[in-house]
């Protein structure tokens, strides 16, 4: 406990770019352990990935990256870039590990995140880039909300806690605070926070 008081005074007395680039540095890292368990409980078949989703997840992660990087976000993008990657690797993963059960819904999801793409780099617009992407990643979410309450005990929450720790670091650790850069890592951070509290209630 006295070598948290001791970070923390040391934190609030900093200079504020010691600040961010040692809060995006706090959220890479946890962002990156928050994936251990989920890859864990794949391996040991406890967990099945759906692979539309995390191909839905890593093109949305990947276009905001950009979008954010691109806006100032600086360091405040580093712990979604990371997760991007483990987004692109789960999803291979997937293709043997996961579930291929396929319905329009995901099919639709799909559909959108590309879109997204599409608005980013043909009509060099970052800020509806971002809008789309974050109602695309919220609505995607929605299906897996319901799955954590029907059954708390299929999800990994662990990986949610994490990440939603990760997503409280990863906003302080951002450059410049606009829509672009703001909006999506927000929405990330309450989703996970949602779903956490959704299987820690249903849990208990």
């Amino acid at each position: 406990m006295q070598n948290i008081t001791v970070l923390l005074h040391l934190l609030m007395n900093a200079p504020s770019e010691t600040i961010k680039t040692t809060c995006g540095i706090i959220a890479t890292i946890i962002g990156t352990a928050s994936f251990y368990p989920y890859l864990r409980d794949m391996l040991r078949r406890k967990t099945e990935p759906h692979t539309y989703t995390w191909l839905i997840w890593t093109i949305l992660q990947v276009t905001g990256v950009m979008a954010m990087f691109n806006s100032g976000a600086g360091i405040g993008a580093l712990p979604l870039t990371v997760g991007a990657f483990f987004c692109g690797a789960i999803f291979f993963l997937s293709l043997k590990f996961g579930s291929k059960n396929i319905t329009t819904f995901d099919t639709l999801c799909l559909i959108g995140a590309l879109a997204s793409i599409g608005v980013y780099f043909f009509l060099h617009n970052a800020v509806l880039a971002v809008i789309l992407i974050t109602v695309i990643d919220l609505v995607g979410f929605l299906p897996t909300m319901r799955k954590a309450y029907s059954e708390p005990y299929s999800e990994t929450l662990s990986m949610y806690a994490l990440f939603f720790v990760s997503s409280v670091f990863s906003l302080v650790a951002i450059g410049v605070y606009s829509i672009t850069t703001t909006l999506y890592p927000a929405t990330i951070m309450c989703t996970n926070l949602i779903c956490c509290t959704i299987l820690w209630a249903r849990r208990r």
